[in-house]
């Protein structure tokens, strides 16, 4: 059943602005994979509201201090001396590109991303509403969507595809399934950490999310 307006805001109060531009987004993309019951879409919409900060942040956020890249990532992923250099410190800005191209490119990106290219991790860094992000996604997601987001990854921050792009890595992931077994935790976790059974980043807030959604379309 499509969920209203009311619904939404209910759920997603700071989404204000933006609630009647994503409505029929977020009802096209659940209707169309299955994310059709309460308790499917309770879970979908906590979850991406989450990570998309209410519906208003299409494009990942990389304002990184450099204590808070030193500790988010491994020295796989980033070196001190590029921390020291790019992150956020008194009187510089974080310079975002820089931190893309080390946290998701190199021998790490190519391995878990498909980011091969000088450049790749901050093209294809995290959009729409639930991150979409590496050329090992874009590319799946892309021809699933009939979009050529290879050459155009910034459609993602567009609200229609933004949504339907976050319901079909919902349900490439089985999310669904997860939803129906009540395991609420492990979907954060799939989505955080890419596999169940960990503490995902802001699982209380995505907790309270998921209750509140509960008590509002249940």
């Amino acid at each position: 059943m499509p969920i209203t307006e009311q619904q939404l805001l209910q759920l997603l109060p700071n989404a204000r602005p933006v609630a009647c531009i994503f409505l029929p987004a977020l009802n096209q993309a659940m209707t169309r994979y299955k994310i059709d019951s309460p308790v499917r879409q309770s879970a979908f919409l906590a979850q991406v509201g989450y990570e998309s900060g209410q519906l208003r942040n299409l494009v990942e956020n990389l304002n990184y201090s450099v204590e808070a890249l030193l500790m988010k990532f491994n020295r796989e992923r980033i070196r001190e001396a590029d921390a020291k250099a790019y992150g956020r410190a008194a009187g510089r800005a974080a310079n975002h590109q820089a931190i893309a191209n080390c946290v998701y490119g190199g021998a790490w990106g190519a391995k878990s991303l498909g980011n091969k290219k000088p450049g790749d991790g901050w093209l294809y860094r995290g959009r729409g509403l639930i991150q979409i992000t590496g050329l090992v996604n874009y590319t799946p997601c892309g021809a699933a969507l009939g979009l050529d987001l290879i050459n155009h990854p910034e459609l993602l921050e567009q609200p229609e595809h933004a949504a339907m792009s976050a319901a079909w890595w919902w349900a490439s992931h089985d999310l669904n399934e997860l939803s129906d077994a009540g395991r609420f935790q492990d979907i954060g976790s799939v989505i955080n950490t890419g596999k169940p059974g960990r503490l995902p980043h802001g699982a209380d807030e995505r907790k309270a999310l998921y209750d509140r959604a509960l008590r509002v379309l249940v």
